[in-house]
This record gives structure tokens, C-alpha cells and sequence, in this order.
């Protein structure tokens, strides 16, 4: 038999072998120290508890405890005198051999201003704990259970009439599934668009590339849309777009029944957009555009994609409000607190017109769940309160200083480079001279300083003239390293 204590500040394991007699515990007791001694867990010097403490904390004789400590002072284990209590022998204690140091993997960077991460210091623990507390008294019972798979119906209606309010959304809470972040609302959102026979999904030609991944894993391919000074150009959303399917009749017709039309014919019925804040060239759809692109999809039954996922942070101009608010009926909404709080709470929320709603959440249903109960009960606690209003807020001030920062330090020090697409979010492009961008990239990471080159979010496939940039998230820093960081970016640029 094996027993283990955490005592002395380290584990002893007893091995009696079976034997509980009085001599079998001493025995084990014995070698136990003997080999904390050996192998360093106790160090010279160390003074053991009284044979008293070690046998109430051991559940064992105090005599026992006292022969063992008596065994191993006349091993020369331990020394033990008159006031000075037992302590560990200083002598030479032979080390084990150590293997070999392995390499050690390469250090991640001093400064982190690359982008997509709000500065996770400013995380409203406090407010959030009291959150948490007062959703936890007023839960129901039924709460801990597994629920709606649309999400607990206090999160729903608060998101309701807090996107109605800050992002002029159109819905009711049974219109909001509520999902572990955007990607996974996208990864339901594309099997449910392969199911229906959609092949192809038009996208911006600057984006995320861990987002076409997940539509390339469900089976769609991605086509870039053009991009030029005014934006994404929307008005090429059908130009390889066959002659409209007529519509099925049944549950599958109205708003959204045509984006799986024209399987395997190039079209695109489909198109993911940020309207609000492209990302991460920075800049809203242009009002012209934003038009065509509902245009398109009433005329073609497309379905427009909408990630609004900054929405909250506007700085020196009016909130552009979301595409979904000028036709319910073909655009998802797709929002997080990933940027407004943290990602790590994986909490994000779609808003489906009524004919796909059905199909996205016996999709969710079936397989993906993800959120927790408690963490969704909090939020809904969070917003209703007006303790969400507060935290954004309150971030947007900071965040806004920092980029007022930015603006002046780069002035000051690189007044070559020009930064772009900073009226609103948590990101500027840094516009470099031509044929730099990679150098500058290699120079930051010398620096250990952790930057992404616009070329890293340029779909493969998009026909647009490369542009030497970086892409710098201002957010990212916690407030204690902003300084050092804007220090670094500044020694890097040219």
C-alpha cells in the first residue's frame, strides 16, 4: 500500500507494502524522508516538525514518527539538538545526473501589437464577477440543464434590444442563436450552405485566412470580390452569376431559399462581408455599395454574411449601423464579444432570417452546442444592468487615446509612414514604402516584436496590386507595456 501526504512543503510516499503494523509505517516512514534527503526535496538546513505535528498531520504514533527521525539521525540523515529541534544533516547530497538541456523553444514576443486581441488587462473582472453572482441567484433550475440550443432566452432578449438600440438590427430573441464566437456560427452557417447546394462563396479580398479555412472545410470555395479605393466592390457580386433557379415551393422558398442555387456553376449566391469596419483595410462599405450588395441579394435570392466585429468601437465618426437593417430578410448578422470583452469567453450571436434560422439551429442542435448556460445567464446580466454600456465606454476612451498616440508618435518619428482606416476599431494599416514591407516585418521580429504585413490577410486568389503595409493592433497591449511597444514599432519603420 501507497499513501501520499503533502506535508513539509513536499510529498512523501509511504510504501508499507501491505504491512499497517507499528515497524511496516516506520519502516515506510523512514525511507520516505530518506529519500526526500537524497533526492534534494529537502534541503540542508531544513528544520522537520516536531515528531507531534508530523504525527497528527500523518495520522500516525507520535513514537512512531519519533523512532523513524531517531533511525535517520543515526544514519546521518538528520541532526537533531537541544533547542535546535530536527533538522536535515548538511553534507554533501549526491545530485541525479541531468539529461542533456533540450532547445528551448523561441520566446514569444516582448510587445504583441498584432491584431484581432482587445488589451485583456481592461477585462471587467469586478463587474463581471457581480454580474455573475446576481444571474446565479435569479436562475431557474432549468438553467444547469442543456437547454435551447438558440441559447438561454435572458441572453437572446437582452442582445434584442441591445443590438436594436447600438447597431439598428432588426429581430426578436427567437431569431438569435447564440453560438462559441463567430467561427463557430460560420462553421454552421456553411454546412447548413453546402447542405442547401451552395458550392461558392464570394468574400473580401483582405480578410482572414482561418475563415476561408472554415469554409473550405465545409465544402465551399472562396472567391475574392474586387478591391479598389473605394473598397470591396459589391457591384461585381453577380457578374458570374447564371440565370436566377426558379424557387422550390415548401418551407425552402422565400428569404434565402435561392443561396444554393446554381451548384457547380461558379456562382456565388453567398458573399461574407465586414460593412461596418473592413478588415482590416479599416474603411465602411461605401453607401453606393452597401446598396448593391442588398440589391444583388434581393434580385439574385443571394444571402449577405454580415461580421460586425467591432461594432462598438467608432472614434471620429457617426457609427455606421449594420447592413442586416436594410433587409432582415437576407442578411445574418454575425456579432462576438471577442473585441467589446474577451475572446476567451467564446460567446458570440447570429441573427437569421426566418427561413435558414430553422436550419442553423437543428444544426446547432444536433452537434454543436458550446456556450455555457452560466457564462450566457452573466452577459444577459452584464447588458440589462448597463454595466456592458459602461465597459465599452470606458474601453473606447482608452483605446481611442491610443490611437491619438499612435497618430502623433508616428509623425514625430516616421513621418513616411501614413496610418489609414483609424476612425473606428482597435487597428491601423501603416502604409510603408514600396518593397519594404517584408524587411520591416523581419526587423520587428529581431525586435521580438510581434506585427502581421497586410500581405498575411490577402486572399490567394484576389487580382488586387500588392501593397507594402502593416497591420498593427493598437488594442492588444495591456496599458503597462503600450509605451515600450510604440517605442519598438517606431525604431522598426523606415
Amino acid at each position: 500500500m501507497e499513501d501520499s501526504w503533502a506535508t513539509l512543503g513536499v510529498d512523501l510516499h509511504l510504501e508499507t507494502n501491505g504491512d499497517a503494523t507499528r515497524s511496516g509505517v516506520r519502516k515506510g516512514l523512514t525511507d520516505a524522508l530518506r529519500e526526500a534527503v537524497r533526492g534534494g526535496r529537502l534541503a540542508p538546513g531544513t528544520r522537520l516538525p516536531s515528531s507531534r505535528s508530523l504525527a497528527v498531520d500523518l495520522g500516525i504514533a507520535r513514537n512512531t514518527v519519533a523512532d523513524a527521525y531517531a533511525d535517520l539521525v543515526a544514519e546521518g540523515w538528520l541532526t537533531a539538538r537541544q533547542g535546535s529541534g530536527t533538522r536535515v544533516a548538511e553534507r554533501d547530497v549526491p545530485r541525479p545526473v541531468e539529461p542533456a538541456p533540450r532547445r528551448r523553444a523561441a520566446a514569444g514576443p516582448t510587445y504583441d501589437l498584432k491584431p484581432g486581441t482587445p488589451d485583456l488587462a481592461s477585462f471587467p473582472r469586478a463587474a463581471w464577477l457581480k454580474a455573475a453572482r446576481r444571474a446565479m441567484s435569479a436562475a431557474p433550475n432549468d438553467a444547469l440543464g442543456y437547454g435551447d440550443p438558440r441559447g438561454r432566452i435572458e441572453l437572446r432578449t437582452a442582445l434584442a434590444d441591445y443590438l436594436a438600440r447600438a447597431r439598428g438590427v432588426h429581430t426578436d430573441p427567437d431569431r438569435i442563436v447564440v453560438c462559441a464566437g463567430f467561427a463557430q456560427g460560420l462553421r454552421l452557417l456553411g454546412g447548413v450552405l453546402w447542405a442547401r447546394g451552395l458550392r461558392e462563396m464570394a468574400v473580401e479580398s483582405y480578410g482572414l485566412d482561418v475563415h476561408w479555412n472554415l469554409l473550405k472545410r465545409a465544402g465551399l470555395r472562396t472567391r475574392p470580390l474586387p478591391f479598389d479605393e473605394l473598397g470591396t466592390s459589391t457591384t461585381e457580386l453577380g457578374s458570374r452569376a447564371r440565370p436566377r433557379a426558379r424557387a422550390k415551393s415548401g418551407a425552402g422558398a422565400g428569404a434565402g431559399a435561392g443561396a444554393g442555387s446554381g451548384s457547380g456553376s461558379g456562382s456565388a449566391k453567398v458573399a461574407l462581408l465586414t460593412p461596418a469596419h473592413q478588415f482590416p483595410m479599416g474603411d465602411p462599405l461605401h453607401p453606393d455599395r452597401r446598396a448593391a450588395a442588398v440589391d444583388w441579394a434581393r434580385r439574385e435570392g443571394g444571402l449577405i454574411l454580415e461580421d460586425d466585429y467591432d461594432g462598438e468601437f467608432r472614434y471620429d465618426r457617426q457609427p455606421v449601423g449594420a447592413l442586416q437593417g436594410l433587409d432582415p430578410d437576407r442578411v445574418v448578422y454575425l456579432g462576438t464579444a471577442s473585441k467589446s470583452l474577451a475572446p476567451g469567453l467564446r460567446l458570440g450571436w447570429m441573427v437569421l432570417p426566418a427561413p435558414i434560422a430553422a436550419e442553423v439551429i437543428e444544426a446547432k442542435g444536433g452537434a454543436e452546442w458550446g456556450c455555457g448556460a452560466l457564462d450566457q445567464l452573466t452577459l444577459a446580466e452584464f447588458i440589462t444592468s448597463g454595466a456592458y454600456d459602461r465597459h465599452v465606454r470606458g474601453v473606447r476612451l482608452r483605446y481611442r487615446r491610443r490611437r491619438d498616440q499612435l497618430v502623433a508618435a508616428l509623425a514625430a518619428r516616421a513621418p513616411e509612414v501614413r496610418a489609414t482606416g483609424i476612425a473606428a476599431g482597435l487597428h491601423a494599416v501603416l502604409e510603408l514604402p514600396p518593397g519594404t514591407e517584408k524587411s520591416v516585418v523581419q526587423a520587428a521580429s529581431w525586435q521580438r516584436l510581434g506585427v502581421q504585413g497586410l500581405s498575411a490577410f490577402r486572399h490567394p486568389a484576389a487580382r488586387v496590386p500588392g501593397r507594402d503595409a502593416l497591420v498593427v493592433g493598437y488594442g492588444t497591449p495591456p496599458d503597462h507595456a503600450w509605451a515600450g511597444a510604440l517605442d519598438a514599432l517606431c525604431r522598426v519603420l523606415p
